[in-house]
């Protein structure tokens, strides 16, 4: 333990975001945007992350967390490259918006074939941690949600499904929220194996056989996805399975396709949701 907080206290060092890389038209400091190292002792490397700070957080404790996870072939950086009224939300709604890497292509699994991809194990317990440490947040799980797009949309819902001791809502834009029809795409076989080979590493690793693990009492579900979107019919089926079973959702078909001028919009949909939930508890 000693040698894990050592590495954090050393490591975890904060940097301001180069203006260059986000500019923007908001009249906001660069400096609530912070590049924020921190080392994974489970893949023995330090991993970058964004954090944006809202504009009055030197005066402010207790602050909720959303964690917003990019999709396949991005990084940390994607959210405020392409979304940088993210800033904006942050300050008006006095809410830390956390963008972790979660490597190239990992799908947010522990893969069970390479040990250098244990991206749950990660952010579930290196990550939240060391924002808690080093951030003025609530450590609360009712103040603290998940998200993504694609990729990042079926990591959100399998890490918060599988942890709901510590996410209290979680979300999903256009997610492939069923990796089973995609074994060729993405590296995904990299990561869990062939299908042919290891099929049951995909009935484990697919989110969309977790739906009965949800407890509709301790975790909230929102998702959406566009009407020209590749990933339209895993949705739908997802959300089948939630009715299916009685489980308490919102689901939305949107007009758009699996791109950012589709995310840069509905990203506000559901961070809206996630501080809604914030002021119920």
């Amino acid at each position: 333990m000693k040698k894990i907080f050592f590495f954090l206290l050393v490591l975890q060092t904060i940097f301001s975001c180069n203006k260059k890389s986000h500019q923007n038209n908001e009249d906001l400091s660069y400096s609530n945007i912070d590049t924020f190292l921190v080392f994974s002792d489970v893949m023995s490397k330090s991993i970058e992350n964004i954090v944006i700070k809202p504009s009055n957080y030197e005066n402010i404790d207790n602050l909720p967390v959303i964690y917003l996870l990019h999709g396949a072939g991005g990084n940390h950086t994607d959210w405020i490259s392409h979304v940088p009224s993210l800033t904006t939300f942050s300050s008006d709604n006095e809410i830390i918006i956390v963008c972790p890497n979660g490597g190239f292509n990992s799908w947010y699994f522990d893969s069970p074939i390479d040990s250098n991809y244990m991206y749950e194990t990660y952010i579930v317990d290196e990550l939240i941690s060391s924002i808690d440490l080093m951030y003025s947040t609530s450590t609360s799980k009712f103040s603290r949600a998940i998200t993504g797009n694609s990729m990042g949309g079926h990591g959100a819902f399998y890490l918060a499904i599988r942890n709901q001791d510590s996410f209290g809502a979680a979300g999903s834009m256009s997610g492939g929220l069923d990796i089973r029809p995609f074994s060729e795409n993405w590296n995904i076989s990299d990561r869990i194996g062939s299908i042919d080979l290891y099929p049951n590493n995909w009935e484990e690793h697919t989110v969309i056989n977790m739906v009965n693990l949800v407890d509709s009492t301790n975790l909230k579900l929102i998702f959406d996805c566009g009407n020209n979107d590749f990933f339209l019919d895993v949705n739908n089926n997802f959300r089948q399975e939630l009715v299916n079973l009685n489980i308490p959702h919102q689901y939305n078909i949107f007009e758009g396709s699996h791109d950012w001028i589709y995310w840069n919009e509905v990203v506000f949909y559901q961070l809206s949701f996630f501080k809604e939930y914030f002021s119920l508890n």
